[in-house]
């Protein structure tokens, strides 16, 4: 049994991430403003990580700009790298995005950022990079102004957020450092399909017209479109499908 904890424990991953641990015997605290731990201002951090070996950072920012974006992941990193240290923490696994490091803007670049500001500190950093979920497909549908949700055509391979949870504890269990220029792992679901597609057959169980657009006013949208974004051939591929997913959801 391992302790670990988890930065961001109460976010879409992160629940899954907690679940996946206590399943497996492991030992886990849960890492939030919810429980009394802020990584960005460092409040209940250093009480948090007492014990642990592993931090697993999952952490989320709440909206799309880049500036906001960076600001809190690369504080969020410093003080994870820093209160860590001095708590003895092995090593910090965190979950990124696929393409992150061809991003030059938006949400997916302030990820870009996150990963160097983690691979530069002193303690050893794994990373997953992980296809959209699922779960972030309802989005675009929130966000709709009017009757109509207008989402962009792109390719993605959407993943479920369990099936990166169980992937991300894979990871953090794996001993030692990866070999020397091996690649930085990804997961991604089984099939390729586009954002429009899978917001598509969501609409249609949420009464809400959903109307496919190229995408152009969207960060990138160019790389997404070249399938910039999508995994690599030495990606695992796991988990249901958007609509097998869908299906299973209440």
């Amino acid at each position: 049994m391992s302790r670990f904890a988890v930065a961001g424990a109460t976010g879409r991953l992160g629940r899954h991430v907690v679940d996946v641990l206590t399943e497996r015997g492991h030992q886990t605290v849960p890492m939030s403003r919810a429980t009394g731990v802020d990584i960005v201002t460092g409040e209940g951090l250093a009480e948090a990580l007492t014990g642990a070996e592993v931090i697993i950072e999952v952490a989320s920012w709440h909206a799309s700009d880049q500036e906001a974006a960076t600001e809190f992941f690369t504080t969020s990193a410093s003080n994870l790298h820093e209160y860590g240290g001095k708590a003895g923490v092995a090593r910090i696994v965190v979950a990124s995005i696929i393409g992150a490091d061809r991003a030059t803007a938006g949400f997916v670049a302030a990820k870009k950022a996150h990963e160097e500001l983690l691979l530069s500190g002193p303690l050893p950093v794994r990373i997953l990079r992980a296809a959209q979920f699922h779960e972030f497909v309802g989005q675009f549908l929130d966000w709709r102004q009017g009757e109509v949700a207008y989402v962009p055509a792109l390719p993605t391979q959407l993943v479920a957020c369990r099936a990166v949870a169980e992937e991300l504890v894979d990871l953090a269990l794996e001993p030692g450092a990866p070999a020397p220029g091996a690649p930085i792992p990804e997961i991604a679901g089984p099939r390729t399909e586009t954002m429009a597609e899978a917001a598509a057959l969501l609409g249609a169980r949420r009464g809400v017209k959903v109307v496919s657009v190229d995408g152009s006013g969207m960060p990138d949208a160019e790389i997404a479109a070249e399938g910039g974004f999508l995994p690599g051939p030495h990606a695992v591929l796991a988990g249901p499908t958007f609509q097998e997913w869908l299906d299973t959801q209440p």
